[in-house]
């Protein structure tokens, strides 16, 4: 059964970030369960994509920017293009850099308190530049991902404990409604469970998985069921939250008690943890995932050593510390990485559409009318959360 884990599980991950965290529990404490259809379609449009990038990197044995790539024959078009999406994926992932170095740093802060809180964002840095630098991140990644499982259990448990009003549940699953000023908690929803970079990195990392078309069934089952997982555990997060009697998070003990129910007082470590784990888990994964793009765009073919590689991550590592030290709160810059990534996503899913509709790339395995009404219908809803995303920021909605 091991043997056949692919990197759906490593996509699904990111759906246990801190910024989930942040984002399901905002959600479940400022809306209850009214926002859980957000969830829900963000798991289902994660899937979709997710399939088609996996499916690329199986037929194509490339990543998504390398098709990109040579499929544009244009040269100014070709490098406007590529320009764009590295801009994009820079931009964002230094954006949720912050928020991986904030997650840790909120964890931090919830076991040792907030006597050297303003150390705390360096120390995470500097733990992932050594990691990264050295190249060991992998061991040290198991063992992290093992305490996020713990935290996604936990949340599953107190979701059952808090004994839900299973109508209300699935009234707020299957009924679609917008509270007042909740567009950017759902841009936040959708931004932390679509993550652009995933595309780029689903694609590569399933070219060294599997070789053939034959596996394809294989990757589809993993994709799948990976990313099922993943969500339930974000829709139990913000069932968890649901039951916090405070209606404002402005810090991690706020965020802890959606676990006082299954730990009761020592409920804050139990997050202080989990924020930990999940936080220097990502700050390793985000700017590697920049680092691989910027390697399929600029065609350097360099491996984890080369010096062009490390200073793309140390680039993407080096932002987000520099944008925690201004004493923003980490919640906020959290806030601000998922509504990032939910307008980045449209960009990054037009391509992605265009290249699997391409018979010269995918041949007979390109997408069918049906996968192409829901990438359709996926990529409008995208444009209209992301426009509407921009619009509230100005204070123009």
């Amino acid at each position: 059964m091991f043997k056949k884990v692919g990197p759906g599980v490593l996509v699904a991950a990111a759906f246990i970030g801190p910024g989930t965290v942040t984002a399901c529990i905002l959600a479940g404490v400022g809306y209850g369960y009214t926002l859980l259809w957000a969830m829900l379609l963000s798991i289902i449009a994660t899937v979709v994509l997710q399939e088609m990038s996996a499916r690329l990197g199986i037929v194509t044995q490339k990543g998504l920017a390398d098709v990109i790539k040579q499929e544009l024959r244009t040269p100014w078009l070709r490098n406007t293009v590529l320009a764009i999406i590295l801009g994009a994926i820079v931009i964002g992932n230094a954006a949720y850099e912050a928020g991986n170095i904030g997650g840790g740093t909120l964890g931090l802060e919830a076991i040792f308190g907030e006597a050297h809180i303003s150390y705390y964002p360096l120390v995470i840095g500097l733990l992932a530049f050594v990691l990264l630098y050295l190249g060991s991140y992998k061991i040290l990644e198991k063992v992290f991902v093992f305490l996020v499982i713990i935290m996604s259990l936990s949340f599953v448990l107190t979701a059952a404990i808090t004994q839900p009003n299973m109508l209300e549940v699935l009234k707020g699953l299957l009924v679609p409604t917008v509270p007042s000023d909740s567009i950017l908690t759902i841009i936040a929803l959708v931004g932390t469970t679509v993550v652009p970079y995933n595309l780029f990195l689903h694609a590569s990392l399933v070219s060294e998985k599997w070789k053939s078309t034959a596996d394809l069934k294989a990757a589809r089952r993993d994709t799948f069921v990976a990313l099922i997982l993943g969500g339930l555990v974000s829709i139990c997060i913000i069932i968890s939250a649901s039951a916090i009697q405070s209606t404002t998070v402005n810090n991690v003990m706020d965020m802890a008690k959606g676990l006082e129910p299954l730990y009761g007082s020592a409920a804050k470590y139990f997050m202080g943890i989990g924020l930990f784990a999940a936080g220097i888990t990502s700050a390793i994964t985000a700017p590697l995932a920049a680092a691989y793009v910027a390697n399929s765009c600029f065609g350097w073919k360099a491996d984890l050593k080369n010096i062009k590689f490390r200073l793309v991550w140390m680039l993407i590592l080096g932002l987000g510390v520099f944008f925690l030290s201004f004493g923003i709160k980490p919640i906020e810059i959290i806030k601000f990485a998922q509504i990032a990534n939910g307008i980045l996503l449209p960009v990054i899913a037009v391509f992605l559409l265009w290249v699997v509709n391409r018979a010269s790339v995918m041949g007979t395995y390109k997408n069918t009318k049906f996968q192409n009404i829901i990438g359709i219908v996926i990529l409008a809803l995208s444009i209209l959360l992301g426009a509407k995303s921009i619009l509230k920021v100005f204070g123009l909605l």
